[in-house]
């Protein structure tokens, strides 16, 4: 079983983006919003050292911005 978890921002397109192709894949994740949580968002920048959104963790391995091959290939 794959663990996705996606780390958004409310006004974020990409986010959308990601969470909505992730959907049409039929993957299931978690959606962290960040936006309320400036501690989290603090956490994540020194997790993987990048400020943007959308952030997500597949199985362990980050993927930074909208990148479904990054995401795709994580998954394997």
């Amino acid at each position: 079983m794959n663990s996705i978890t996606v780390y958004t921002t409310t006004r974020c397109p990409y986010c959308v983006m990601l969470k909505n192709y992730l959907s049409e894949q039929g993957l299931p994740y978690k959606e962290v919003n960040v936006e309320r949580d400036p501690g989290l968002m603090q956490k994540l920048v020194n997790t993987t050292g990048q400020m943007g959104v959308p952030q997500t963790e597949v199985n362990g391995k980050w993927v930074i911005g909208y990148d479904p091959a990054s995401i795709m290939s994580a998954m394997k």
